[in-house]
């Protein structure tokens, strides 16, 4: 058995999964990490092709959904950690299709969980479970108050019902098994390489194309934001630094409305692009409201900054600048991306392996 130190990361072809791997392939050259990802839509190899040729890097086509499959590989590479990120996670697909996120949220991690459990079987000296969650488990909030790791958990929607319910398989195996692990619940991530259907990158696109941006409501919902190599960063910190059983919960400390928001995003735009002012915020279009909208999600950050050391290296405005900065650069992942062309880079890539 080697005695390299293997960490699988589920969804490492997503957004928050392909800055986790590039921060630990560059970061731990003596680690082999290896990005377990079934390549749905969300997934896009072109997110590592400046790693994906390292000497620590292996790339596993698979499915979470798959027992047979995870098995198979956990055997094959015997990891000492998890970091398990691959998720079915955009609300509004929740509710229409609620029984993929039950498969992929809650069957995937249980299968996850089965297959950790049989590799080590209770030899657990240096291993290590870390399941990243999110902060909607906890509900809503109204105008004050924040969300802390003993907030009771109150899901809205099909998609933070199955992540809440993974959350807690993940303890009870804790518990039941003492198998170790910890949990870190985040707010919402924005940054580089998003998928366009969320609002950073869907708004920036549509700016771009001049559509119209889609605002839910009255647009009063309120969120915290955490740029996404700030969250990549966390993670490193609590896989290698948390406390067995504990949670902790990375928020960014950027409380925002969505339409203020909006207004920043519009504002800098004009600027980057070099239209007039307000030619962005003229298509701002309110549109009916999504079924069960949590009016407000802010984060209590200060355990993993008093415990760990860990706070964000920049504004909401830096890195909204930053990021806008990414896809105005990058132009031809984003046309890849809407139209579906970025497949194609896998079966170049992978197809023969």
């Amino acid at each position: 058995m080697s005695s390299q130190h293997t960490i699988i990361v589920t969804g490492g072809a997503g957004f928050i999964g392909s800055h986790l791997v590039r921060e630990l392939v560059n970061n731990y050259p003596d680690y082999k990490i290896v990005n377990l990802d079934a390549l749905t839509y969300a997934g896009n190899l072109e997110n590592l092709k400046d790693i994906d040729q390292s000497d620590n890097y292996v790339f596993e086509k698979a499915d979470i959904r798959d027992a047979a499959q995870v098995d198979h590989l956990f055997k094959k590479h015997q990891p000492d950690g998890v970091i398990h990120l691959a998720a079915e996670s955009h609300v509004d697909r929740s509710i229409e299709n609620p029984s993929a996120f039950v498969e992929t949220n809650v069957m995937g991690t249980v299968h996850l969980l089965n297959a950790f459990r049989s590799l080590w079987q209770g030899q657990w000296e240096g291993k290590r479970f870390y399941h990243i969650s999110t902060d909607e488990v906890y509900g809503t909030l109204g105008e004050t108050g924040l969300f802390t790791e003993t907030t009771p958990y109150d899901p809205n929607s099909p998609y933070s019902a199955s992540k809440a319910a993974s959350d807690h398989l993940v303890r009870a195996y804790g518990e039941t098994y003492d198998m170790p692990y910890v949990i870190t619940n985040c707010s919402n991530n924005y940054g580089p390489n998003q998928f366009p259907e969320k609002l950073i990158p869907l708004f920036i696109n549509n700016i771009i194309e001049k559509k119209p941006l889609p605002v839910y409501g009255d647009g009063n919902y309120t969120r915290d934001w955490l740029f996404v190599i700030d969250h990549a960063k966390a993670i490193d910190l609590v896989y290698h630094k948390g406390v067995n059983g504990e949670t902790y919960n990375i928020g960014g400390f950027n409380e925002w409305k969505n339409i203020d928001l909006v207004k920043v995003l519009c504002q800098q735009m004009d600027q980057a692009l070099g239209r007039s002012a307000g030619e962005s915020a003229a298509l701002i279009t309110f549109v009916k409201d999504r079924p069960g909208h949590d009016k407000r999600y802010a984060i209590d950050a200060s355990k993993i900054k008093n415990e760990l050391g860990w706070e964000p290296s920049v504004t909401f405005e830096q890195g909204l600048e930053k990021t806008i900065a990414w896809y105005l650069q990058n132009e031809k992942w984003l046309r890849n991306i809407t139209s579906g062309a970025y497949q194609s880079y896998y079966e170049s890539m992978y197809s023969n392996r």
